[in-house]
């Protein structure tokens, strides 16, 4: 086998939730240049046909909304119509909310726990029949949750269903892990830092103010998120088994602590 060929993504079908824009739509492109066909997904339907448009071909909208677990059941629906079986399912779509603690509201902590959480798992279990058709432990099909450095360490926002559902998820991902690679299907996840997106509009509208706190000086692009899903969705990660990679510059595991002395 050539190296060349560990990364290729030739012949593969994916689909990607909340595909339209974001990290999504950087995933979505760097599968499509990589030689995959890419559904996307994501609740509002003509900013998902926008995009599919812009990708070319091998991109096709399903738009659905996968917040609730008979959404999720919808699109595996949907997309069996389709295809006979899927590789790759990027759990992408997301939410945050962010309000002091005295009035952080349960519709706040619902709406993301439900869509960062519930849908993960529900549209993974939906999709399971599509998934494992193919798959075998010499060629196994991928499951990459998109979680969030906000999962690992503590950001300075009162974001606080953002956090422990990041933080679930990314522990979530070890027990789908342990049960799907009998099915050969192999989870991981992808935990993001500072990205320009409308979810990180910090990054996106104060990118240099943000690049002073991160180890490399610069926010993520579209390389760095092409590159770390590529690896995740090919051969090359075959032997990568429920762990998180992540792609924040250093933030996590290179960014020094600040000293109370003196």
């Amino acid at each position: 086998m050539s190296l060349n060929s560990l990364f290729s993504l030739e012949g593969r079908t994916a689909l990607v939730t909340g595909g339209s824009r974001g990290i999504g739509k950087m995933i979505a492109k760097a599968y499509i240049e990589q030689g995959a066909k890419v559904y996307i997904s994501s609740r509002k339907a003509p900013a998902c046909e926008e995009t599919a448009a812009e990708l070319g071909p091998n991109c096709i909208s399903l738009p659905q909304d996968v917040s609730t677990v008979e959404g999720c059941r919808a699109l595996a629906a949907t997309l069996a119509e389709h295809e006979d079986h899927l590789d790759i399912l990027v759990n992408n779509a997301g939410a945050a909310w962010g309000v002091p603690f005295e009035e952080f509201p349960e519709s706040g902590w619902d709406k993301v726990m439900d869509l960062n959480v519930k849908s993960p798992f529900f549209l993974t279990q939906s999709l399971h029949g599509l998934l494992k058709r193919n798959a075998s432990h010499d060629a196994p099909s991928k499951v990459i949750n998109i979680t969030s450095i906000d999962g690992i360490r503590l950001n300075p926002w009162d974001t606080y269903s953002y956090h422990a559902s990041k933080a679930a998820l990314i522990y979530l991902t070890k027990r789908m892990a342990a049960r799907l690679i009998k099915d050969g299907i192999i989870v991981t996840s992808l935990a993001p830092g500072a990205f320009a997106s409308e979810m990180n509009r910090a990054a996106r509208d104060h990118g240099d103010q943000v690049a002073k706190g991160i180890p490399m000086r610069r926010i993520g692009n579209f390389e760095d998120m092409a590159g770390a899903a590529v690896f995740l969705a090919s051969r090359a990660s075959d032997y990568v088994v429920g762990d998180t990679l992540v792609v924040d510059g250093g933030v996590v595991n290179a960014a020094l602590g600040t000293s109370l002395e003196g």
